[in-house]
């Protein structure tokens, strides 16, 4: 049996009687950029994420890259980042002139460790980047506490969490990128609510940040041809817009599919010493965008035996942002953030999207444990 990490084709045959008509619709308006789908799938995202505006961009990198311009960081400031991440969320800070500094993780979450945050805040930090990292909400609560008393904004990276939400201290649900001054997501294919090609989105309740927004993502400008300030060209398509209304619908829907779906790993994987399943904290929800295994050893060898017997499993990732050699020049080595490097030695992550199959799993499952059994 052959399983692919993610199949796109399972997904696009369920959904292609309504995709195709929708496309050739946007192509006789030709209204291709900032268009009527836009809009309304703009005004959709906002009330997924209960906040009051959201702002189409071209990617998760630059909603990352305007949403820190939009609260004014750049050269001379600091922006602490977890290390255990994808190197976007690092690179966003760098575009600005700031310099990102790198905070390890806790191993529950895999988001920032509310101790090393305090630990890593300067005088001249003003902002918190958190990463709700494989779709489990990062610990917001102790993390905007410590945001609120040291004065300094929070930037939600729920590239991969849409859907995700965490309980507030009063016991309400708050969904992920409603928390922060700021939720920045990517609509990237392999997400839990992806376009066919690159895309992004800004989330935000402050009026003052949404106005910024919508002129930093169009050359800056305040009508046609006055340009206020230094703007870029960063707009979510028309076309790709079209897509995502059409598929948010499903959006809450796949996510208890992907819960399902996890719940199987856990099941069948849970008996295996030499692994640790992924686990959700009280008071979270896991949008489950991956099943991220931890292989306590030989790691590397058993993504070479699934990969090799057609099961495919990518790692994320490999190599931690603070010993990046693009960020060499920071002055980080080895042993520095323990937690991040452990995660990069044993992280795993196994085929987990909607249409797969619980057989399928079954199928993963029973080859990792023959993977073990041999080797003990």
């Amino acid at each position: 049996m052959k399983v692919k990490f993610i199949d796109f084709e399972r997904e696009y045959n369920f959904l292609k009687n309504q995709i195709s008509p929708r496309i050739e619709k946007i192509i006789k308006t030709g209204n291709f950029i900032l268009g009527e789908e836009l809009y309304k799938f703009e005004q959709r995202f906002a009330k997924l994420c209960n906040v009051r505006y959201a702002v189409g961009v071209n990617s998760g990198t630059d909603a990352l890259f305007l949403a820190l311009r939009s609260l004014g960081i750049s050269s001379g400031d600091e922006v602490i980042v977890p290390s255990f991440t994808y190197t976007a969320t690092a690179l966003a800070v760098a575009y600005t002139g700031a310099k990102p500094v790198f905070c390890d993780i806790e191993l529950e979450t895999f988001s920032l460790n509310p101790q090393d945050l305090l630990a890593k805040i300067s005088t001249r930090t003003k902002a918190i980047i958190v990463v709700h990292l494989y779709g489990h909400p990062a610990l917001m609560p102790e993390i905007l506490s410590i945001a609120r008393k040291k004065h300094l904004a929070v930037i939600e990276d729920c590239a991969q969490a849409h859907g995700a939400k965490w309980q507030n201290t009063d016991g309400k649900w708050q969904m992920v990128g409603g928390g922060g001054n700021v939720g920045c997501f990517s609509f990237y294919p392999t997400k839990n609510l992806g376009c066919y090609g690159d895309g992004g989105m800004v989330v935000t309740d402050n009026n003052k940040l949404y106005k910024r927004l919508l002129m930093l993502r169009d050359y800056g400008r305040k009508s046609k041809y006055k340009h206020v300030m230094i703007g870029y060209n960063s707009r979510l398509d028309t076309i790709q817009a079209g897509i995502l209304n059409i598929k948010l619908k499903y959006l809450n829907l796949w996510i208890k599919i992907r819960r399902k779906l996890a719940e199987i790993y856990n099941y069948n994987l849970g008996d295996i010493p030499e692994v640790i399943t992924p686990q959700e904290r009280d008071g979270y929800y896991h949008g489950y965008h991956l099943y991220p295994l931890r292989v306590k050893f030989q790691r590397d060898k058993l993504y070479k035996y699934l990969n090799t017997i057609g099961i495919q499993c990518l790692i994320h990732y490999p190599i931690p942002c603070h010993l990046q050699p693009a960020f060499k020049y920071l002055g980080y080595k080895e042993g520095d953030l323990p937690n991040s490097e452990l995660m990069a030695r044993q992280e795993l992550s196994l085929p987990l999207y909607p249409f797969l199959q619980g057989k399928e799993i079954e199928y993963i499952c029973s080859k990792i444990k023959k993977f073990f059994k041999r080797r003990i």
